[in-house]
C-alpha cells in the first residue's frame, strides 16, 4: 500500500504550521505549495531537516506549481491575502 499524500496550498504562517503538524503526525507525505518563489521549498527543507530530531519520517516537498500535488488524497487550502489597514474580512471576498 502506498503512503498517503496531503497537499497544503499556502505556505504562510497557517499553511506552514499545518504542514508541520501533518508531518509530525507521520501518517502521510506533505506537499507545500505557494506562489512566492522559494518559500515553500525553504519551509519544506526546514521540516525535512527537523524530522530526525522531532521523530518523524514524513517526506515534505515544496513547490511553486501544482505538478507535485498529483495523486493527493487530501488538499488543504490555507492561502489568502493579508488585510490592509481599514480592510474588513468582507473586503477580502471582493479581491
Amino acid at each position: 500500500m502506498s503512503r498517503k499524500k496531503i497537499t497544503v496550498i499556502g505556505a504562510g504562517n497557517v499553511g506552514a504550521t499545518t504542514a508541520q503538524r501533518l508531518a509530525e503526525k507521520d501518517f502521510s507525505d506533505v506537499v507545500l505549495v505557494d506562489i512566492v518563489e522559494g518559500m515553500p521549498q525553504g519551509k519544506a527543507l526546514d521540516l525535512m531537516q527537523s524530522g530526525p530530531v522531532c521523530g518523524y519520517d514524513s517526506k515534505v516537498t515544496g513547490s511553486n506549481g501544482y505538478e507535485e500535488t498529483a495523486g493527493s488524497d487530501i488538499v488543504v487550502i490555507t492561502s489568502g491575502l493579508a488585510r490592509k489597514p481599514g480592510m474588513s474580512r468582507d473586503d477580502l471576498l471582493k479581491v
